[in-house]
């Protein structure tokens, strides 16, 4: 019982929250009801900047949590791009850093997980900011065109490239922590999935 009381708190809930906020975002931006779909995204970046913070103010912090923050950012990034990518199909180059980004930080989390036995390194401040920049980004192109009918591609690009840039120095300070846990010897990285689907049951 005390396991499960640990994971299922406030922010945890938050982060599922933002991860179920995906569906009606691409219901909305793609029948063009571009107001609401800026309400869900503007709303999924509050849950994004609250769950942190509550888990840090009442040690609410949880390895179910370290795992799903920055899957949900992924997440909700990827469905971001994608459908802006449809509507303005020449963003597509910017916005297929963001998708490649997470596709392979997605698949590396994956392989510490599943063959190296490792839990990834949690969200770090240049992560963070990178998904700042990204909900600053998208939601100004969003509620731009949304609240005034503006759809300005000089202000979409300059936007877009300041966020990729980061997202850039994002993943390559990311990529030297996974070598680093994958080079290590350090028992703080080590999971045992066994152990934890047992806590799980047993919980």
């Amino acid at each position: 019982m005390q396991n499960r009381n640990k994971n299922f708190n406030i922010p945890n809930t938050l982060t599922i929250l933002r991860i179920l906020l995906i569906i009606p975002f691409v219901i909305y931006y793609a029948g063009d009801q571009i107001l609401k779909a800026a309400a869900v995204l503007i709303l999924s970046g509050l849950t994004d900047m609250f769950d942190g913070m509550i888990a840090r103010k009442y040690h609410q912090t949880t390895e179910l949590g370290q795992m799903l923050d920055p899957l949900s950012d992924k997440l909700t990034q990827g469905a971001v791009a994608i459908c802006l990518a449809v509507k303005q199909p020449i963003l597509i180059p910017f916005l297929a850093v963001f998708v490649i980004k997470e596709a392979l930080m997605v698949s590396a989390g994956i392989f510490l997980i599943g063959k190296k036995k490792k839990r990834p390194g949690g969200s770090m401040w240049f992560g963070k900011i990178a998904t700042v920049l990204f909900y600053i980004s998208f939601g100004t192109i969003v509620i731009l065109k949304g609240f005034w009918g503006i759809e300005n591609l000089y202000v979409s690009v300059t936007l877009l490239s300041i966020t990729a840039a980061f997202m850039i120095y994002a993943f390559i300070r990311y990529a030297k922590i996974y070598f680093d846990i994958v080079h290590s010897d350090d028992p703080k990285y080590k999971i045992d999935i066994q152990e934890v689907m047992d806590k799980k049951r047993r919980g």
